[in-house]
């Protein structure tokens, strides 16, 4: 493998064949131009990538639990700036602090955390890798897992269709604490997320990147077509590509022409169920769920 693309997470880890969050570890930390420190939430990405006694690791990184990343790399930040201000760290010495999550530890667990770090301005980035569940203890539901989607938690049958709750619009919330950049990506996309991964860590303060992760495992799909999906997801407007940059919305892209998005559903077990005739009103419903959030996100942008 390119050593470039191992500088900082190698090969030696033990993701599932046809994961996506590999590819957005190395795109995000492949566009830094300082040294750096990591923390990492509890998560598949810890699990797979820290199996005692090694590690994929190859720049200090921390492991935290699920709900404490964000306020763990704020520490590390505050120490820095500190141990600056006492001399005991040269002021030309650059580090840019970086947290990687899941939904889990982001949107549920790990949001009281996030709030606070962002509210307190720290000069860090936060990048969470959707998956849309907790996939490293089973596929239970999670607040990003989409309507109408199976899991272990949110299971089908007479009685359910699975999940009855939409998903949490984390980037609202995110926005809402009126940080200088944040984006939402996907890692079909390797070209705009390194694109969006340059800007946020060349901001000053806080930033937050929003990156669609398919799970082969737990979404049901083949091994060899993640970034199939993934392209499918925002080639029907499920999963737009946006950044906020100052207040400021912009499209990363618009599909020229928009493909129903039942053609991404059908990729996936998770979703088959929907496909039988009486659960045919609920995929109507995501239908409408999917334009109205992209016609909010293209006015917002206009």
């Amino acid at each position: 493998m390119n050593k470039e693309l191992t500088k900082y997470y190698s090969a030696g880890h033990s993701a599932c064949a046809g994961c996506g969050f590999p590819a957005i570890v190395r795109a995000v930390l492949g566009e830094l131009k300082t040294d750096v420190v990591i923390a990492n939430a509890t998560g598949c990405l810890e699990v797979t990538s820290t199996l005692y006694p090694y590690s994929a690791w190859k720049a200090p990184y921390i492991h935290n639990a699920f709900e404490n990343a964000a306020a763990t790399i704020s520490g590390v930040e505050r120490a820095y700036e500190a141990l600056k201000k006492k001399g005991k760290i040269s002021k030309n010495k650059k580090i840019k602090f970086v947290a990687f999550g899941g939904d889990g530890g982001t949107y549920d667990i790990g949001l009281q955390s996030l709030s606070g770090a962002l509210e307190r301005g720290h000069n860090f980035l936060y990048v969470c890798y959707d998956n849309g569940g907790y996939m490293n203890t089973g596929n239970q539901r999670s607040s990003a897992t989409p309507y109408g989607a199976f899991t272990e938690t949110t299971p089908t049958g007479k009685e359910s269709f699975g999940k009855i709750e939409t998903r949490k619009n984390l980037m609202e919330i995110v926005n809402a604490h009126r940080i200088g950049y944040l984006a939402q990506s996907n890692v079909a996309y390797l070209a705009d997320l390194k694109k969006k991964a340059k800007k946020a860590l060349e901001t000053d303060g806080p930033s937050f990147l929003l990156v669609f992760s398919p799970c082969t495992n737990n979404w049901k799909f083949p091994t060899s077509q993640y970034v199939n999906v993934g392209k499918l997801a925002t080639e029907t407007n499920f999963w737009p590509l946006y950044e906020i940059e100052n207040g400021e919305h912009k499209l990363s892209f618009e599909p020229k022409k928009i493909t129903p998005v039942t053609e991404f559903l059908k990729t996936q077990g998770r979703f088959k169920h929907l496909f039988k005739e009486e659960n045919k009103p609920h995929l109507e419903e995501i239908q409408k769920l999917v334009n109205e959030e992209f016609a909010r996100i293209a006015n917002l942008c206009e």
